[in-house]
């Protein structure tokens, strides 16, 4: 197994010591980027005083796009099931 790697990565003008598994650096480097990006976007379009208010808001922003993928996720799966059970039962007909 790899070493582990001392990293540090700043959000919202403030410094994250971390030691991480070396597999995670890229990862959480574009998730600290894409957190900067955001706080960039909120600050520009909202009068914000906090970056508190900020930081909750990309919590916010970063769970809704995971909950909406997982809400996607399913209504894929459910609709692939539905083509699946006609297909078959298609080839059942045939077969029978």
């Amino acid at each position: 197994m790899a070493e582990p790697l001392k990293i540090k990565l700043s959000i919202a003008d403030r410094v994250y010591p971390l030691t991480i598994n070396p597999s995670q650096e890229e990862g959480l480097r574009l998730a600290s980027k894409k957190i900067e990006e955001m706080i960039k976007k909120f600050e520009q379009s909202y009068a914000v005083r906090d970056k508190q208010d900020v930081l909750a808001m990309c919590a916010l922003q970063f769970a809704a796009q995971v909950e909406q993928k997982q809400i996607d996720n399913s209504s894929d799966t459910q609709e692939t099931e539905a083509k699946l059970k006609a297909l078959d039962r298609l080839l059942q007909e045939q077969l029978s």
